[in-house]
């Protein structure tokens, strides 16, 4: 998006914030389309994670749904991008689309949690991160059984809040205030934060190297699944496997820090 686009997006945005009834159903067609491109971006890196049955267009109706959402709720005078706020509104939107349709079977969560559960039991009694071989054989599975969970948990790589059964009601309106960046003059809001940045931050810098090179890649710098394998020299299906070892572990780890948080203040 040129700057010149940008200028005239920001002035039709402060003129819905001012008068809403003003922002004619053309201008709100405009912004739609000059925004397109970036839902059907973030709908194509979440359908890589889904079942085939998923349909990419019904991913791009929930992101536009979002996207009106962004402009109807976006702030102009608050020192932050609407774009970065877009993109925030067109993901939730999406993945609040998907567990509604409750797209993941229960007896995948069930194993995706079997698989957080036992990775970090094996790596609080190492005291570092467990490789394949390891974790396999603590689930009591063969290699082959192993890939093969990998691939059935794949679809559950993002942190599903409403699904944590360790997060108490407290804890899951403060994640998704931090997520809004709601009420960030809070000092509560300030150190909850602080503190989900710092267990994120150790858990990815305790990740296998190629698991860490994953995330960066396809988060950081936007490559998409085949492109990460040309760089690290391995199939699509293998770099799948990398992110969904990455992202259990990462989902594991945040689900222990709440854990220890609720029985702290209990």
């Amino acid at each position: 998006m040129n700057q010149n686009n940008n200028n005239n997006v920001n002035s039709l945005l402060k003129k819905y914030k001012e008068e809403p009834s003003k922002l004619t159903a053309q201008q709100k067609d405009k912004l739609i389309l000059e925004y397109a491109p970036l839902i059907k971006f973030i709908a194509q890196k979440i359908a890589v994670r889904l079942p085939s049955n998923i349909e990419l267009d019904d991913l791009i109706s929930s992101g536009v749904i979002g996207l009106m959402d962004a402009i109807e709720k976006y702030d102009p005078t608050r020192d932050n991008k609407f774009k970065t706020y877009a993109e925030f509104r067109i993901r939730g939107a999406i993945l609040d689309e998907l567990r509604a349709q409750d797209w993941v079977p229960r007896s995948v969560r069930d194993k995706a949690k079997m698989l957080d559960r036992a990775t970090l039991e094996l790596e609080s009694t190492l005291g570092r991160s467990a490789n394949e071989e390891e974790v396999a054989q603590k689930l009591g599975i063969s290699m082959d059984d192993y890939f093969d969970l990998l691939n059935q948990v794949r679809p559950i790589s993002v942190l599903s809040i409403d699904d944590a059964a360790t997060f108490s009601n407290v804890d899951k309106k403060s994640i998704l205030n931090i997520l809004e960046g709601c009420k960030l003059n809070n000092p509560l809001t300030q150190l909850n934060l602080k503190s989900v940045k710092e267990v994120v931050a150790k858990a990815i810098e305790d990740l296998p190297e190629r698991q860490r090179l994953v995330l960066s890649l396809y988060y950081y710098e936007d490559l998409n699944l085949k492109e990460i394998g040309k760089i690290l020299r391995v199939t699509e299906s293998r770099v799948s496997q990398l992110h969904a070892q990455a992202i259990s572990r990462l989902r594991a780890k945040l689900a222990q820090f709440f854990e220890d948080q609720e029985l702290e203040s209990a």
